[in-house]
């Protein structure tokens, strides 16, 4: 008979990196892992980097990063037999705006609902509260102008609707010229 209360000291580090992520219920911080296995920060990263390899091989898991925090996932291309096994409707379609929105605040973040209005040109309230909603952005503080507005950020349900490990995998952000500028260029106005 074997001893199923042995120490988890006993499995080796990415094992039992493994199994904890695998237990939480939220991110945890390599901190807490690191506490928690009784070793170094330094060594937890270590291992994760590890853990992170083995799954970017094609596996139906993955690591997602999110504010200083990891948690084991399952791989955005599962999605579908997910759904399909879970009984889950497909996902509610984000409108332009939301799209818009959301596209803002996780390049600019933390942006001011203000900020995002000048960006689009039109109020964000209803487009806000939506996201806000579904989890998708929240209130990740305020600034010390007047009035004191709030900060939006992103949050890890955004990374995970999105099939993304962590906000560095964003497309590179390349701003168009403007609409002007390009005129302007082309000489198609003529004073």
């Amino acid at each position: 008979m074997t001893d199923q209360t042995a120490p988890i000291q006993s499995l080796n580090l990415t094992a039992s990196l493994e199994a904890l992520l695998f237990v939480a219920s939220s991110p945890v911080t390599i901190s807490q892992l690191a506490a928690t296995l009784e070793k170094s920060n330094h060594e937890i990263e270590m291992g994760l980097q590890e853990l992170q390899q083995f799954y970017a091989g094609g596996r139906g898991l993955s690591l997602q990063w999110h504010a200083g925090k990891i948690q084991l996932t399952t791989a955005p291309q599962t999605a579908g037999v997910i759904e399909k096994f879970l009984g889950l409707e497909a996902a509610t379609r984000l409108s332009r705006a939301a799209l818009e929105t959301l596209a803002i605040i996780a390049y600019r973040q933390p942006i001011t609902r203000p900020g995002i209005d000048a960006i689009r040109g039109v109020s964000s309230d209803g487009v806000l509260k939506s996201l806000l909603s579904k989890g998708l952005v929240e209130e990740v503080g305020r600034t010390e102008g007047p009035g004191r507005p709030i900060l939006f950020g992103s949050t890890a349900e955004f990374l995970q609707e999105f099939g993304l490990a962590s906000l560095a995998e964003l497309p590179p952000y390349e701003p168009k010229e403007s609409v002007h500028e390009d005129i302007d260029q082309k000489n198609i106005l003529k004073d």
